[in-house]
């Protein structure tokens, strides 16, 4: 009887990154200016134009209770402060050459981003080996530092997939608001 092999662990992660994300990517079609910046509630936090640009809000720390953030601000989350950095520091690379809270005005100019900057994390994880998965993230990480590569990509996928479910109920509630 033949041995049976197992796959490279790796492959496992990469899919389990592409089934977190597409069901996003599926929820943002079609999705409008109007849709991302829609406020659902007061005092939300989105991406606004100021200084000759766009960006989102943010504070550090976060304010207790943290607030209500549109559909523009999560893109912003999920491309910057968590992919894009995420592979800077994984891959000396981004896929959008955006930083802080540095964002873009437009749907379509935040999903082509938000493409790119999963484009290059996930094809970035993907190019590892089992070893690299188990592997410390080291000193660039800071506090995370002792965390594997492979608890980044988890995490990587947690962001998506919370970021996403918070991105297709909005997108729920804006169709269905009086």
């Amino acid at each position: 009887m033949p041995e049976h092999t197992a796959p490279a662990f790796i492959t496992t992660v990469v899919a389990a990154l592409d089934n977190a994300w597409a069901p996003l990517r599926e929820r943002m079609t079609g999705l409008t200016d109007a849709e991302a910046w829609w406020e659902p509630a007061p005092a939300c936090w989105t991406v606004r134009e100021r200084d000759g640009g766009w960006f989102a809000d943010w504070s550090e720390p976060d304010p207790e209770p943290a607030p209500v953030t549109t559909i523009a601000w999560r893109a912003w989350h999920i491309a910057i402060d968590c992919l894009d950095s995420y592979s800077r520091r994984a891959f000396g690379r981004t896929g959008t050459t955006l930083t802080g809270e540095a964002w873009v005005g437009t749907w379509d100019e935040s999903s082509s981003l938000l493409d790119r900057a999963w484009a290059v994390f996930r094809d970035g994880v993907a190019a590892w080996s089992d070893d690299t998965l188990a592997a410390p993230l080291g000193e660039l990480w800071g506090t995370h530092a002792k965390n594997t590569h492979g608890d980044l990509a988890l995490h990587a996928a947690r962001e998506v997939i919370h970021h996403g479910a918070e991105i297709a109920l909005l997108r729920d509630l804006y169709r269905s608001r009086q």
